[in-house]
C-alpha cells in the first residue's frame, strides 16, 4: 500500500511538471522534500537570518554552470543537485519565502521559483528569463520581493552599454533561434535606457556596516557589455565582517568565502563594485 501511494504521488507530480513546463528529476523532487524537513524551525523574525540559515544548508553542493540550458524550449528547471550563483540565490529565496508563508508543498515552491526567475513572474519563452542580473534585481523589486538599496548605502548611478549576450551569441545555444535572439536584443535595448547604481569597490569598506546578513550581493564588472559577473548573499561572520555565501566558481561548491567581502573582491579581476538588494519581509 505504501509503495502504491508513492507511485500515485510520483505520477501526479510528473503530470504537474508536464502541465507547468517544468523539468525536475525524481532525485530533485526528493531533495526538495528533504530540504523542507531540514529547514523546519529556521524561520526568524529577521528574514535575512532565515535566508542565510537556509543558504548554509546548501554548503558543499557542487557548482554547475548552465543548469537551465536544457531541452529545445524554455522550461522551469528544478535542480538542487548542482547550482550556479544565480540559481543558488533563486532557490534559497524560494525556500525562504516558502517557510515565511508557512508552506511546504512542491507546487507552491515551483510557483515561487517561477515568480523570481522570470519577467513579471511569467514563463513565456527563453527571453522571459531574467538573464542580466541588474534586470533580475529591478524586476524582482517591481514584484515587491526585494529592494535595491545600493543608492541608500553610498552607491552612485552609472550607465553602461549592455550587449554581452547578443555579441556572444555562440555562447548561448537558445540564441540560435532568431526569435529568441531578437527578443534578447530588445531586452538589452531596454537596459541601455536605464542607469544602474553601484557601490564602487573602494567605498565598500566604509559602508560595510550598512550591509545586513541576507542581503543579495551582485558583483559589477568592467567586462565590456556585461553588468554582473557573480552573486550571493551577505553573511556577517564571527570576525564581525561581511562575507559572501555563494556558489563559488573557484572551489566549485556552495561556501562562505574565507576572506571578507572587501578582501575577496580585491582578488576578482575586473570587479568595479557591487549592487546590494534586500529581500522584503
Amino acid at each position: 500500500m505504501k509503495a502504491l501511494s508513492y507511485l500515485i504521488s510520483f505520477i501526479l507530480s510528473i503530470n504537474l511538471l508536464v502541465a507547468q513546463q517544468l523539468i525536475c528529476s525524481a532525485t530533485d523532487k526528493e531533495a526538495f522534500e528533504n530540504k523542507t524537513i531540514a529547514i523546519d524551525g529556521f524561520l526568524e523574525n529577521d528574514l535575512g537570518k532565515t535566508i542565510t540559515a537556509i543558504g548554509k544548508t546548501f554548503k558543499g553542493t557542487p557548482y554547475v554552470a548552465k543548469t537551465l540550458e536544457i531541452g529545445e524550449t524554455e522550461s522551469l528547471v528544478i535542480n538542487l543537485q548542482g547550482l550556479d550563483c544565480t540559481t543558488f540565490v533563486e532557490n534559497v529565496l524560494a525556500f525562504s519565502w516558502l517557510l515565511k508563508d508557512g508552506k511546504s508543498d512542491f507546487e507552491t515552491f515551483i510557483n515561487y521559483l517561477k515568480t523570481i526567475r522570470y519577467k513579471d513572474g511569467e514563463l513565456d519563452g527563453y527571453a522571459s528569463r531574467l538573464h542580466y542580473f541588474s534586470e533580475w534585481i529591478a524586476n524582482n523589486e517591481s514584484k515587491g520581493i526585494l529592494k535595491d538599496i545600493t543608492a541608500e548605502i553610498g552607491g552612485t548611478p552609472i550607465t553602461k552599454k549592455i550587449n554581452f549576450m547578443s555579441t556572444h551569441r555562440n555562447l548561448y545555444p537558445f540564441l540560435s533561434d532568431e526569435n529568441n535572439f531578437e527578443k534578447i536584443k530588445d531586452s538589452e535595448a531596454f537596459l541601455n535606457n536605464q542607469s544602474i547604481c553601484i557601490l564602487p569597490q573602494d567605498q565598500i569598506a566604509a559602508n560595510e556596516h550598512l550591509i545586513k546578513t541576507g542581503d543579495i550581493i551582485a558583483l559589477t564588472t568592467s567586462i565590456k557589455g556585461l553588468d554582473i559577473t557573480h552573486t550571493g548573499f551577505a553573511t556577517r561572520e564571527k570576525d564581525g565582517k561581511i562575507h559572501l555565501l555563494h556558489a563559488s566558481t573557484s572551489s566549485m561548491k556552495v561556501e562562505v568565502s574565507e576572506l571578507s567581502l572587501v578582501a575577496y573582491l580585491k582578488k576578482i579581476k575586473g570587479n568595479t563594485g557591487i549592487m546590494i538588494a534586500r529581500p522584503m519581509n
